[in-house]
């Protein structure tokens, strides 16, 4: 697990009482819907404080795709080796979740594994997994793509690991509720 300290404080945003959302992504063994699974999860919560799990193979989860490893660069040696057990990870999750919406950008691939992360545990999720896209009007979502790539460029992380993708969705939220709106 990774984390960093808070970097955002709440009276930056515009609006006092718009509370930033908890955002969350998935780095998967492949991008196939039938066989893929969970690697990794990261989360990067209200204040902008990330933290990220390598996940063990369940003993199921047996596909891989040398070029989904390619992409985010976690070998399944590396899964092997320091990958936190899937039941680890689910509890964590829902202890630092519960009762929570939190957001993500690809929702059928991350729901597609959040789905397989919970249901190798036997247990269900304590908290909603919802589409940045409901919490963005029009105007953001057609934005969304050129303030994603100057927030890359800018934060100068890697893409594809899960904790730094998280923390990339919430800049990019906060740079585009930040903006006046348009007439």
């Amino acid at each position: 697990m990774t984390a960093i300290s808070p970097t955002v404080p709440p009276a930056e945003f515009p609006d006092s009482a718009l509370v930033p959302p908890v955002f969350l992504d998935f780095e998967a063994s492949s991008l196939d819907l039938i066989q893929s699974y969970p690697i990794e999860v990261g989360i990067c919560d209200a204040l902008g404080n990330i933290c990220s799990w390598l996940i063990a193979p369940a003993p199921l989860w047996n596909e891989w795709s040398a070029e989904a490893e390619q992409v985010h660069g976690i070998s399944r040696e590396e899964l092997t080796l320091q990958g936190v057990n899937a039941q680890e990870v689910v509890e964590a999750l829902n202890t630092r979740l519960n009762g929570l919406t939190v957001y993500c950008d690809a929702w059928t691939y991350d729901c597609f594994w959040l789905h397989r992360l919970y249901r190798a545990c036997k247990t269900t999720p304590t908290f909603e997994l919802e589409s940045i896209s409901t919490l963005l009007t029009p105007r953001q979502v057609s934005a969304w793509p050129l303030v994603r790539q100057q927030v890359i460029e800018s934060l100068d992380v890697p893409t594809h690991r899960a904790a730094n993708d998280a923390r990339i969705l919430y800049e990019v939220w906060k740079r585009l509720v930040s903006q006046p709106a348009s007439n």
